[in-house]
């Protein structure tokens, strides 16, 4: 009997450890099934953890992380921007195939199978999978940043009563390109959402040519010169040009005809070479050195008789200044003393009939004339090309442009435009001026190819006085103009 009631205690005690286990077997079915129907622990999709969720909290949860406002910082502003203006978009239904392909890679037994023994998969993690428009964050960037926030530079301007500039402020420019890569990065990051955006430094810019116009017309004012003075001036890198004559306060249509005087040798020297095979004899280059570097008249119309026409030479430079588009520059005669006019020569610029300077029948000149001469210089120094290579094809070779300049930058009188300059300042001029028959001096010109740090530029002024032309007073006015000017080129440099 004790036997009996000692078995039938083992087999409930059996049937209760056997039901037991079918029941924490139910039991962890039913958690497995219900786990199996999630996302399985420790998944992550594009960086957000979503282990244990269905499908549409895991959505809700991506949703919810991407699409906080990215909180931009440039400069003191901070700007908040939602993702959808920049276009972006997340691809929900591909990161959730991805994560709903690791949840059933095993058959179910077998998984619940390795699940009842505490062996879970590790889940891949998903990648981000998303479409930004970089056309709208590009414009959102140039037109809702940009424009409100750049600093643009100020440029310098002039200080009045001096031949200085005050330097202006430098401006800051986004740099968009960077901003895009910075942008994207945080858009794509569902914990890194802000971005320091970087920006360019813009350096102040030059003044316009109207301020610089303002300056020198200030100048002139304080200078106290009631006389007429007339300023060309080129831009040799972006051809732009200031032009202007003026006197007692008011402008003058410019393209006035003055004497050249010496800067009339300019034309010669041109001429010259034109007639001449390369090398130039060395007869040749004697008076071109007497005649530019020490300003002599007798080797001017030596040169003159040597290579052109004895009796008609200074007409044959007219003739060439013709040919090369200026009609306003024209030799008649000689330099010597007494030498004839060969001819009377009439110029739009000397019929006019509002302003004069009772110029030289002899030789004349204006300052656009005169500029455009060293400019068709300076272009055939430095490519061989220009106006004289078009004109005269094959007589003047780029090595005899450069071989002219030389000469006048050795045309050293520390006076005038120079004076204006800083010493080392290599100018390529030539000066002029003449006692008239009054024993006074009435017009004085000077005209050169300056080459600076800032920029290389053509400079010609002339200037007349119908009573006289004090030299001094004359000479410092167009040194502090040329100092403007050099000052206006090289603010930065």
């Amino acid at each position: 009997m004790r036997q009996r009631g000692y078995l039938s205690l083992l087999s409930w005690i059996s049937i209760g450890l056997i039901f037991s286990s079918v029941l924490l077997l139910v039991v962890q079915l039913v958690t497995y099934s219900r786990l199996r129907s999630t996302l399985p622990p420790g998944m992550i999709i594009a960086g957000v953890p979503v282990g244990g969720l269905n499908q549409q909290k895991a959505a809700e949860r991506l949703t919810q992380a991407y699409f906080i406002p990215v909180e931009v910082h440039y400069g003191d502003a901070v700007i908040q921007i939602k993702p959808q203006v920049l276009g972006f978009e997340l691809d929900l239904e591909s990161m959730m195939t991805a994560a709903d392909l690791q949840r059933i890679t095993q058959p179910f037994w077998v998984a619940y199978w390795n699940y009842l023994w505490n062996q879970l998969p590790t889940p891949k993690e998903v990648p981000l999978s998303a479409k930004i428009s970089n056309e709208r964050m590009r414009e959102f960037l140039k037109n809702e940043i940009a424009v409100r926030y750049d600093k643009q530079p100020t440029e310098a301007k002039p200080v009045p009563g001096t031949s200085n500039f005050e330097p202006g402020d430098p401006g800051k420019v986004l740099d968009i390109n960077r901003a895009m890569v910075l942008l994207e990065d945080a858009l794509k990051s569902p914990s890194n959402r802000v971005v320091n955006l970087t920006f360019n430094e813009v350096s102040s810019p030059r003044p316009s040519l109207d301020n610089l116009s303002i300056l020198l017309h200030q100048i002139i004012d304080v200078s106290g010169f009631d006389g007429l003075t007339e300023i060309y001036l080129m831009d040799l890198q972006t051809r732009q040009e200031l032009h202007f004559a003026y006197q007692s306060g008011e402008n003058i249509s410019p393209d006035v005809a003055f004497t050249a005087a010496s800067t009339m040798k300019i034309p010669i020297m041109i001429s010259t070479y034109r007639r001449v095979s390369e090398p130039a004899p060395a007869s040749v280059t004697e008076m071109i050195e007497l005649m530019i570097e020490r300003s002599e008249n007798d080797p001017a119309d030596r040169l003159m008789e040597m290579v052109m026409d004895k009796n008609l030479g200074p007409l044959q430079l007219t003739d060439d200044m013709r040919a090369l588009g200026l009609r306003n520059t024209f030799l008649a005669g000689y330099f010597y003393q007494g030498a004839p006019l060969l001819q009377r020569i009439e110029t739009p610029a000397n019929k006019r009939l509002d302003v004069s300077t009772n110029p030289d029948a002899y030789n004349q000149t204006t300052a656009t004339e005169m500029g455009m001469i060293l400019d068709d210089l300076y272009q055939c120094s430095e490519s061989g090309g220009g106006t004289l290579s078009a004109v005269f094809p094959g007589e003047i070779s780029q090595n005899e442009c450069q071989l002219m300049l030389s000469y006048l930058a050795k045309n050293r009188i520390g006076v005038l435009i120079q004076a204006g300059l800083p010493d080392g300042t290599r100018s390529a001029n030539k000066h002029g001026w003449i006692t008239e028959y009054d024993g006074l001096l009435h017009a004085m010109g000077d005209a050169g190819v300056i080459y600076t740090p800032g920029g290389n530029y053509i400079l010609t002024i002339y200037m007349y006085h119908p009573v006289q032309l004090v030299f001094d007073p004359v000479n410092t006015l167009v040194s502090n103009l040329s100092r403007a000017i050099y000052n206006y080129f090289n603010l930065s440099s």
